[in-house]
């Protein structure tokens, strides 16, 4: 249950553009400074992982805040060390990267939909605190969050989809399969958090019934564990456009786009 009323959009977007002008100081500062950045996002099938990474985005250079979201592993990438597929796409100096799921599918969608064995997940949860130990000593901020969402509101957000044309591409095949699986989901979660919630890599998780107040409070905390100052700037000012010269208006042909009789405010 949410300790708050449900938030007004005006008020939301008000909020948000203020941390958006945040997360751009933050992008500046890590450019500047060279600081290496690495978000997960975990969570069940419409808990609000999307929207809240567009949220991040938004206002922000896809050139230094990149998403990883990876498809299914090929034949090749299954034979190898199962998190080495992940390792090409952590941060270098200067970029924020924020896997919409990552290795921890092991834990997760892998180990309920039957994709691996027990041995496999058991040696997985056995290593992950390790290696992301050796992934914060090499200098990388690393942030770990679940979203959790409540039964009756992901059964919402998946119906909606099913009736919605700009969410259906949203409801794959293995999301109908999962869903009926919550409990094996939530005893995945528990363990997962058991073995990999360290002093070193935490696990913060974020209610997203209300995915509003969920994006405000997810970007108010990764920028709350993340130093970063204002990057000293001279101040911007247009410079004055040449003259024409010679230069003459062209005749031609351009192909414009149709102009539609759009109803105006």
């Amino acid at each position: 249950m949410q300790p708050y009323g449900k938030l007004k959009t005006r008020n939301y977007n008000d909020e948000l553009a203020k941390l958006h002008v945040e997360l751009v100081k933050l992008q500046q500062w890590v450019v500047h400074k060279g600081i290496k950045i690495c978000i997960v996002f975990e969570g069940r099938d419409g808990a609000g992982k999307g929207g809240t990474i567009k949220a991040i985005t938004e206002r922000v250079s896809p050139r230094v805040f990149r998403v990883v979201a990876l498809a299914a592993p090929t034949e090749r990438e299954k034979s190898q060390l199962y998190i080495q597929r992940y390792i090409p796409y952590l941060p270098a100096a200067g970029e924020v990267v924020i896997f919409d799921r990552s290795w921890y599918n092991r834990a997760g969608v892998e180990r309920v939909m039957g994709f691996c064995t027990d041995e496999q997940v058991e040696k997985f949860l056995a290593a992950v605190p390790a290696v992301e130990k050796a992934i914060v000593e090499s200098g990388v901020i690393l942030l770990k969050y679940w979203l959790e969402v409540s039964p009756e509101e992901q059964t919402r957000r998946l119906e909606a989809r099913i009736n919605d044309g700009r969410k259906i591409w949203k409801l794959s095949p293995m999301d109908l399969k999962s869903y009926s699986r919550w409990y094996d989901y939530s005893r995945a979660r528990n363990d997962m958090f058991v073995a990999s919630d360290t002093p070193w890599a935490p696990w913060f998780v974020a209610r997203s019934d209300d995915k509003k107040r969920a994006r405000l409070n997810i970007i108010s905390h990764l920028l709350s564990n993340i130093p970063y100052e204002e990057t000293p700037a001279e101040k911007v000012k247009l410079p004055k456009r040449q003259e024409p010269k010679d230069y003459k208006d062209t005749h031609y042909p351009f192909k414009f786009i149709p102009e539609m009789a759009w109803q105006a405010e």
